[in-house]
């Protein structure tokens, strides 16, 4: 296998190891967790299902490892192609890991709280809880700045179709809107969601193809065979 290829489909299953983490804990746990707006039951959720609130901060962490893994991996990818565009994927997915650990500490927090109370552990737990969902907000400005960068690799190297490059471009800027609009405007969420679809199209496709296909088989460049040189006789 090329090595280019080789380095294409970790960095596709470090990304798809990333999608269902995130998925699991952000989008499944959490919300059997966190009950918004009543402090009371969300304090009841951690105390009766302790282990799955433990479950959620070990998937908050093997999302930043997921994270951390897939930026390297797509540095690793794209460093020939745009040093400067592979360097930010990797900055801005190294930034969105870090927010994601510290909402992983929050909800670590969070729990401990529930099984030995400090103080009002209800409305503790609730703002902890809250914080952290917000830091995944936040995050997501990196998390729609990284795809900007990784695009224009896409764009430049011809490894991959070229339409991807540019959903995701125009995804990274969605997800760049959708953080915005999120705190302007917290009641429009149905135009929220629409600015994150492209993003979504443009991740699943990129993951799946680098993982299948790894990259376009002409576009691989030829590796270095070391010159044999020839035994010598005594």
């Amino acid at each position: 296998m090329h090595p280019l290829t080789r380095t294409a489909r970790v960095t596709g299953l470090c990304y798809l190891s990333l999608a269902i983490s995130g998925a699991l804990g952000f989008l499944i746990t959490r919300p059997q967790l966190f009950v918004a707006g009543n402090a009371e039951a969300t304090l009841a959720n951690l105390v009766e299902h302790e282990s799955l609130a433990r479950i959620a901060i070990a998937l908050e962490l093997l999302v930043v490892l997921t994270q951390a893994g897939t930026a390297v991996g797509f540095y690793r990818l794209f460093r020939t192609v745009d040093g400067t565009a592979a360097g930010s994927i990797a900055a801005f997915g190294m930034v969105n890991a870090i927010a994601i650990l510290g909402s992983a500490a929050l909800l670590a927090t969070a729990t401990e709280v529930a099984s030995t109370p400090v103080g009002d552990a209800a409305d503790t737990v609730q703002l902890l809880y809250l914080v952290s969902g917000n830091l995944w907000t936040v995050g997501g400005l990196f998390f729609g700045l990284w795809l900007v960068p990784m695009g224009w690799c896409v764009l430049r190297s011809g490894w991959l179709p070229r339409i991807l490059g540019w959903i995701l471009v125009v995804g990274g800027t969605g997800y760049l809107l959708h953080t915005f609009v999120a705190y302007l405007a917290p009641g429009a969420e149905a135009v929220a969601d629409l600015l994150v679809v492209p993003a979504t199209v443009g991740e699943f496709w990129i993951l799946g193809y680098l993982i299948i296909r790894g990259v376009r088989q002409q576009a691989l460049p030829p590796v270095a065979v070391p010159p044999v040189h020839p035994a010598t006789t005594a």
